[in-house]
């Protein structure tokens, strides 16, 4: 459409607005830009109205459907004229309807824009385009299952019914409009409403939004954007605006068991002890349903958990933290019926659907009374020891079907099409409201724009127990046909794609759900690969824990040890993770896991399987069935396998990768802090047999694989910095207020020394062993030192 602009020439009596720093207007389009180069354009005759004759209250105005079922009777329009000139301009759609664009800038990197439309037209829908560059990869919207880069796709930002797979629902469940382009710009929509985005399906530069605003259009849309000299800043730019993510407890970054619907206490307790007789690296425990006399009953069976604070008193001995699951339901029980308090109250919704599930419908947390009364139970659980919750369910505060409405009306005022987000937002905050001051330990299955100050760690639900991808046809042990949700690869895209959406803390069930048990295969690669993740958690619906074997699962003695392995890995790379997540916590940081793609964009290709682990570990998984070697796209630079020592280049190579090896990496320069290589918990122990770092941080262990000057900086204020030169490497340890008893240093890939020296003296403990392509280990015991190997 043909657009004029007037009203814009400098001319204008009125006086200059104050320049914006990320946003100009540039002719007929507003224009982001970045150090000098351009990286968004929004056209103005792209911010489209959509009218309709009159509301319907049966209707969800959910923009999913409006290219189908309920596309009739939408009238779509765009402006024909705009005056004025930023922050404010004005929009004319036609004689009957107008609107204006306000533009606010926050802060560097960071412009907010309201659209409000007036006039005579009853609008219901706002779509808002974007031009961007027609080669570039897009990130974002929460949960995904089965890509990470969205060129290419429409994705619903609600939960919408999909009989189209084994769930019905497709397991996506974190839905939230912010998406991220690898030019270095991002887009944060500020609304509940249900909407949409298109990923360039109908034109390669071209990304559209819309939103379903209903009878709530007259008081318009707000949107962000964002810039960033390299995409991965993107999120932080995300953080900034909408509140850092609460941190969840250090001790909640180790690996985490759980069995599905436990047995009795009997069962817990033996795991516990089973777990450190075979010295396997366990940070925390949950106990799953049933435990309670009834769904939330606020307490524990007594023939089945007859002394709970003995429970909880042996996992605290034994250096484990411990969760219940959880849902915002309440059943009747045995000895105390709350629900019928709750209805008594009317603690629930003023108007809801039939049930969906035999619970009931969910506690309304927009009710003050209601949210106390929830808080107010769990009080008994925190008394016991209890530091976190598995919180699952509550997603039946769907936007409709279909496109037509299932009522809902809350304490609140508000109706399901803007509840079904903000529902997440509550059901969290009420839990996170009662964790330790430390954080505590949070595992949600949904999450929404806004959720991460509530510090929710993202478990995907139930992914199948294979390594089947997203919507692969498979048959199970019956030879009955299914379309599966995924496995493996879906669960590694899911992890890869919530993390630049702002949900960096993610923790699949590792070895699937659905289809259990998980065959050794299965069960070993995705252990494999959770150990290079945030949270460790393990566990599936059929309990195959690691040391019962069975003919189905195939588990044996060599699992055992990999897992060992694995486990005791991920526990010890957690200074590296920490000193990650205490940047994310003040919102500055990117990341954990970084889909190459994403961290690398100069690359122009989005695989899938392969990511950054923070900085400096590049992680390639096997993810598919019977594989013994893959292929790994290095980036730039030399990178050093963690385990063999080999090193590789710029390029693309074939990589071993045998069943009990995971492809890892150590980039060139890196300094990777680590526990000591005993550790088995980071929480405190009454058990002087459990190596706690609660008890003992012992000296900090420090891998570096030398090169071009570095520096990295610890959570605890300690300092490594390394440089590699034609005389030798030179790495200098400042210590913090943590690792207090000095460092053990490895040089990886370094050949055998001539010289080794401390603070200009001979070293009086070294060693060197040709493992890892040459390591070169160095003990010193105080705070500071100046290491010299030659």
């Amino acid at each position: 459409m043909w657009l004029l602009l007037a009203g814009c020439d400098r001319t204008d009596p009125k006086p200059p607005a104050p320049p914006l720093e990320a946003l100009r207007l540039d002719g007929t389009a507003l224009v982001v830009s970045q150090d000098g180069r351009d990286v968004l354009r929004v056209p103005l005759d792209d911010l489209a109205l959509g009218v309709v004759t009159a509301y319907e209250d049966d209707r969800s105005y959910d923009p999913f459907w409006t290219s189908s079922l309920a596309d009739e009777g939408v009238e779509w329009r765009e402006p024909a004229e705009v005056s004025g000139a930023l922050p404010a301009l004005a929009l004319r759609y036609g004689d009957d309807l107008s609107a204006t664009l306000t533009v606010t800038d926050e802060a560097d990197g960071r412009t907010t824009l309201q659209l409000v439309p007036s006039g005579s037209a009853v609008v219901a829908y706002v779509r808002v385009a974007l031009d961007t560059d027609p080669t570039e990869g897009f990130y974002g919207l929460g949960s995904a299952l089965d890509h990470v880069n969205r060129r290419g796709s429409v994705r619903a930002l609600q939960l919408e019914v999909d009989p189209t797979t084994e769930s019905f629902n497709n397991e996506v469940h974190v839905h939230l409009p912010f998406f991220l382009g690898t030019t270095g710009w991002g887009f944060l929509g500020r609304d509940d409403h249900p909407a949409t985005v298109d990923f360039a399906t109908t034109r390669d530069d071209r990304v559209a939004y819309t939103v379903g605003l209903g009878a709530d259009a007259p008081a318009g849309l707000a949107f962000d954007l964002y810039s960033a000299a390299h995409p991965l800043d993107i999120t932080a730019r995300y953080w900034q605006a909408t509140g850092a993510h609460r941190l969840p407890a250090p001790w909640a970054l180790g690996p985490w068991h759980w069995r599905d619907e436990n047995v009795d206490q009997a069962e817990v307790e033996a795991d516990l002890r089973t777990l450190r007789d075979l010295d396997l690296a366990t940070t925390g425990v949950w106990v799953d349903r049933p435990y309670a006399t009834g769904v939330n009953t606020f307490d524990f069976e007594a023939a089945r958990f007859p002394d709970p604070d003995a429970m909880v008193g042996l996992a605290h001995d034994l250096g484990f933290r411990m969760a219940l699951w959880h849902t915002p339901y309440t059943a009747p029980g045995e000895a105390d019926d709350l629900l019928a308090e709750a209805l008594e109250n009317g603690f629930f919704p003023p108007v809801r659907p039939m049930a969906f599930i035999d619970w009931g419908n969910p506690i309304d947390f927009s009710n003050p009374d209601a949210f106390a009364w929830w808080q107010g139970l769990l009080g008994d659980y925190d008394r016991m020891g209890i530091e976190g919750y598995k919180l699952d369910y509550a997603e039946e505060v769907l936007v409709g079907a279909l496109g037509g409405r299932l009522p809902w009306v809350f304490h609140d005022g508000t109706n399901e099409l803007t509840k079904h987000a903000d529902y997440q937002r509550l059901y969290h905050q009420v839990y996170a409201e009662t964790l330790p001051a430390d954080g505590g330990f949070l595992l949600c299955r949904t999450g929404t724009w806004g959720d991460q100050v509530n510090g929710p760690i993202i478990w995907p639900g139930d992914l199948d127990a294979t390594m089947a991808k997203w919507a692969e046809p498979a048959v199970d042990r019956n030879g009955e046909a299914y379309v599966s949700v995924g496995g493996l690869p879906a669960s590694l895209v899911d992890a890869l794609s919530l993390g630049p959406s702002g949900f960096p803390f993610y923790g699949s069930d590792t070895g699937g759900y659905r289809q259990s048990p998980p065959d050794e295969e299965t069960f070993v690669r995705w252990f494999e690969q959770t150990a290079l993740s945030s949270v460790m958690q393990v566990g599936n619906s059929t309990n195959d824990v690691v040391w019962e074997p069975t003919a189905e699962n195939g588990f044996g003695p060599d699992t055992i040890d990999a897992y060992r392995t694995f486990a005791r890995l991920h526990l010890r790379l957690w200074p590296y993770l920490w000193t990650e997540s205490e940047a994310i916590g003040r919102a500055e940081g990117r990341p954990l896991m970084r889909p190459l793609g994403l961290a690398y964009p100069e690359l122009g290709v989005h695989p899938d399987d392969t990511y950054l682990l923070g900085p400096s570990l590049l992680v390639a998984p096997v993810v598919v069935r019977g594989d013994r070697d893959r292929e790994v796209l290095f980036p730039a630079g030399r990178w050093l396998h963690w385990f063999d020592g080999t090193v590789h280049g710029a390029g693309a190579e074939v990589v071993d990768a045998g069943l009990y090896e995971l492809p890892l990496f150590l980039a060139e320069g890196a300094i990777v802090p680590l526990l000591r290589d005993t550790i088995d918990t980071l929480a405190p122990v009454t058990d002087p047999t459990v190596d706690s770092y609660a008890t003992e941080a012992g000296p900090l262990w420090a891998r570096v694989f030398p090169g071009p000057a570095s520096a990295y900086t610890l959570f605890d204020g300690a300092s490594l910095t390394q440089e590699a030169g034609d005389d030798g490497v030179t790495v200098t340890w400042t210590g913090g207020a943590s690792f207090t008893a000095g460092l053990v240093l490895e040089l990886v890939g370094t050949p055998e020394p001539t010289s080794v020296q401390v603070d200009g003296a001979p070293a009086a403990d070294w060693s060197w062993d040709p493992a890892v392509g040459g390591t070169v280990w160095v003990r010193v015991p105080g705070d500071t030192a100046t290491i010299e190997v030659r």
